[in-house]
């Protein structure tokens, strides 16, 4: 075996090997996450044998649970919600007695300290070592909260020699500027920097992740990222569903401007838009991805009615519009579909326009990156085909994660006619290993002290401050208008109005 050959192999060896003993602690253990991700997320690491030696849950929320009720409800989620079934219940038999619970009030100090003491046992039951994992799976009112309690109780610090502290943080990470830069300082109050991880979920897909690989592995692909090369950039993450899981009363606070631009999408751009690391790390990745964010010029002003479009989806057949929804006002004007247009200054994208768009009950349920290639510059076919579009590249983040090249080809016969064609890669028929949720993955990242995969707080805030500059024009202004789409429909026509040429259209897998 070549020496190339061997060190991929162990590379491929390293990847698979179980993370380390941790004593995993989720606060909101009775919520809709825990039940949708995190519970089936944990079940499947533990399945593929990932998860370390010894490896205990502690389940934290306000309702009073025995050990063994919280785990009755936790194999309700897990049968439920899990990728792989049916649940194999010999394993689960065996995992579960490794699964605890213990009820507390955010506000209540002295529950705190009872944790404390109940998490200093279970360590000493399980012998996890002291490497403790704090999951922040609540409401966002209650994060800081609990990250103050945290820190009088002491439970941001190892509790022995040799051990550490992690903290996930869910989005959304604050609602503006100054209350993200308010929790920043709060965490940055009780833990260190490198002990928090700012989770978006998005960053876990594999084929987001090989949107680095892609760029910098491959010669043929990195000079293309562009300005000379390529026309414009699109990102689109549509959702079929509306306000499933009482979402209503948290999506009349956020919206799809704050729900999903300020996170998934501008994390998108900043992965294809960022400069080649210095190196394969979180440091130096996470470094070049805050440069890209803060090299965004935040639309401001009569440019935003220009260059945003919002709307709201309305009754269409069987269902119901966004103001029929369980906990929304009956005149609301929140958007559920934003499409924007965003400008990156800087020597590599200057010129370049990233389009954004995503939004609530929609035709398909799909996201996707679509970079769009420059015409060629010598025209010698420009008589062969009426039918031609322009090259480009489709990353595709779900579902059947992959991507297409799209190019010219000659159409067999005597005739030389041009005509698309699809180069195509799908992760589910290139490698026979399934692609792992995206939470399994990052929280076998987080256990195992490995950030490039989250956010550091500088995206974060540089990020508000795009989306921040856009809110303040609508409100001041009311412009765009609100405009009702169908529910089930593509959205807003209006949207195709960003590309700024009739003849230009937004491309879909």
């Amino acid at each position: 075996m070549s020496q190339h050959n061997k060190s991929q192999l162990d590379r491929v060896t390293l990847l698979n090997q179980p993370g380390p003993p941790c004593l995993l602690v989720i606060f909101g253990a009775t919520g809709d996450l825990t039940a949708r991700k995190i519970a089936p997320a944990i079940y499947n690491l533990a399945r593929r044998e990932l998860l370390g030696e010894p490896t205990a849950v502690v389940g934290v929320a306000r309702r009073p649970l025995t050990d063994e009720q919280f785990r009755d409800e936790m194999l309700r989620a897990i049968g439920t919600y899990s990728r792989t079934q049916p649940i194999d219940h010999e394993l689960w038999r065996e995992f579960s007695r490794c699964w605890h619970y213990q009820s507390l009030q955010a506000d209540a100090e002295g529950d705190f300290l009872a944790l404390a003491g109940r998490l200093k046992e279970l360590e000493a039951q399980h012998r996890t070592g002291g490497r403790r994992l704090l999951y922040l799976a609540m409401a966002p009112n209650v994060v800081q909260q609990v990250v103050c309690n945290l820190g009088k109780a002491g439970l941001n610090a190892p509790a022995q020699r040799g051990g550490c502290v992690r903290v996930v943080v869910e989005k959304p990470f604050g609602e503006d500027l100054n209350s993200a830069a308010a929790l920043n300082q709060c965490l940055l109050g009780a833990f260190r920097e490198r002990q928090i991880y700012r989770i978006d979920h998005y960053l876990g897909k594999e084929s987001v992740q090989n949107l680095l690989v892609l760029r910098f592995a491959n010669a043929v692909f990195e000079p293309l990222f562009h300005r000379r090369y390529v026309d414009h950039v699109e990102i689109t993450a549509a959702e079929t569903g509306g306000m499933e899981g009482r979402r209503g009363a948290y999506y009349e606070q956020a919206g799809a401007l704050r729900d999903m631009v300020q996170s998934h999408l501008l994390q998108l751009l900043a992965l294809v838009a960022m400069e080649a690391p210095s190196r394969m790390d979180a440091t130096a990745i996470r470094r070049q991805k805050a440069k890209v964010l803060r090299a965004i010029v935040p639309p401001a002003g009569q440019e935003v009615s220009r260059r945003t479009v919002r709307g709201q989806y309305a009754p269409a057949g069987q269902r119901i519009g966004y103001r029929q929804e369980p906990g929304v006002k009956a005149d609301s004007q929140v958007e559920t579909f934003v499409a924007l247009s965003l400008l990156v200054d800087n020597r590599r994208w200057g010129g370049v326009p990233f389009y954004l768009r995503t939004g609530k009950a929609l035709s398909a349920k799909s996201s996707y990156i679509v970079v769009v290639f420059r015409p060629e510059a010598a025209k010698v076919f420009r008589d062969s085909c009426d039918v031609r579009e322009p090259n480009r590249l489709v990353i595709r983040v779900y579902p059947e994660e992959g991507l297409s090249l799209v190019i010219d080809g000659k159409v067999p016969g005597m005739a030389g006619i041009l005509r698309p064609m699809k180069l195509d890669f799908r992760y589910g028929s290139s490698f026979e290993a399934a692609s792992p949720e995206a939470y399994e993955h990052l929280l076998l990242d987080a256990m195992a002290g490995d950030p490039t995969l989250f956010l550091q707080g500088d995206e974060v805030e540089a990020c508000w401050k795009v989306v921040d500059s856009i809110r303040a024009s609508w409100n001041a202004t009311g412009l765009p208008k609100l405009i009702l789409y169908p529910a089930g429909s593509p959205g807003p026509q209006e949207a195709d109005r960003l590309l700024g040429d009739p003849y230009k259209h937004w491309h879909s897998p």
